[in-house]
């Protein structure tokens, strides 16, 4: 399975804000729809980072209140990652452990087409693994 397979699946729907949101309303945004992250884009709506609850908990810890009305271009993590359809769920979990990130937004020739989460992967790699079980015991009984 890869992860053009878990969008097929989960849907290609992908929240984003604009680069100049303040810190206040992305975090809004991540309430209102019940996320983890959100992509940031620029004006042109070409993805360019990966806001996180951790990223905003970080920059409220760090400059209290002052930091909710700055906008989130400010505090955006820089090292963007991204994974691509074609991606293996195996390739996902080393890329997501070894950068630390939970959530991968999926670019296919230079076009945001959909988000992958830590989740989304333990998911699938569960339902890979009760496909395989099963098989093996239609194997068996056969």
């Amino acid at each position: 399975m890869n992860v053009g397979n878990v969008l097929s699946e989960k849907g290609h729907a992908v929240i984003s804000v604009e680069e100049t949101v303040t810190l206040q309303q992305a975090a809004a945004v991540l309430d209102t729809h019940g996320i983890g992250a959100v992509v940031v884009v620029d004006h042109r709506g070409k993805a360019i980072a990966v806001l996180s609850e951790r990223d905003i908990v970080r920059e409220v810890a760090l400059r209290g209140p002052a930091a909710l009305p700055r906008p989130v271009s400010n505090m955006m993590t820089q090292a963007f990652v991204s994974a691509a359809p074609g991606d293996s769920l195996n390739e996902l979990m080393f890329r997501m452990t070894d950068r630390r990130v939970r959530h991968l937004p999926v670019i296919d020739q230079d076009e945001l087409i959909g988000i992958i989460s830590i989740g989304d992967v333990v998911k699938a790699k569960i339902a890979d693994a009760a496909a395989e079980t099963d098989a093996i015991k239609g194997y068996i009984l056969s």
